[in-house]
């Protein structure tokens, strides 16, 4: 059995969800591990980001969301609306906020995203695809997504892909 792992980043925006279609990426490390038969799983280690597989949208914002992804955006913000105040959830309190002050050197704005981890929660942070006979399976349309759902900056995220098979 071969069990290969790869890491990639991408980097996401600030003042809006970023979406990125990770698709090309995915293929390429499925096709570099040699794995004919087995599974690549791609999962994100942050806890305010998701994976996952949607189908190709004609169309974008301004901002180069695919319409699609937008409408998902509009959906989840209407059950985990976007945080604009430290009053708005319980989390994070005054005690998460200067500790994130103090031992990572955050600015106290950037702790305002308790809707980003709520959405991550939602849509899940990894996908599990089959590979057989050497291609990933994801149907006609399928393409494989990463969602930063953190709007407080910019961010360099990974992505971290595991590849088991035969």
């Amino acid at each position: 059995m071969i069990v290969y792992n790869e890491k990639f980043q991408v980097e996401t925006g600030h003042a809006h969800v970023t979406v990125l279609d990770v698709t090309k990426q995915v293929r390429e490390i499925a096709a570099k591990s040699g794995v004919q038969n087995g599974n690549i799983l791609v999962y994100t280690g942050h806890t305010s980001c998701s994976v996952q597989i949607q189908e190709f949208s004609d169309g974008q914002t301004l901002w180069g969301t695919e319409l699609i992804m937008q409408d998902l955006i509009n959906c989840l913000a209407k059950i985990a609306p976007t945080c604009t105040n430290e009053n708005m959830y319980l989390h994070p309190n005054l005690e998460h906020v200067k500790g994130a002050m103090e031992e990572r050197d955050e600015r106290p704005e950037w702790c305002l995203n308790t809707d980003g981890h709520i959405r991550s929660v939602i849509m899940g942070r990894s996908v599990t695809i089959p590979i057989i006979d050497g291609e990933i399976q994801l149907g006609e349309f399928g393409l494989v997504y990463f969602a930063d759902w953190d709007q407080v900056r910019s961010r360099t995220r990974t992505v971290i892909t595991q590849v088991m098979g035969i």
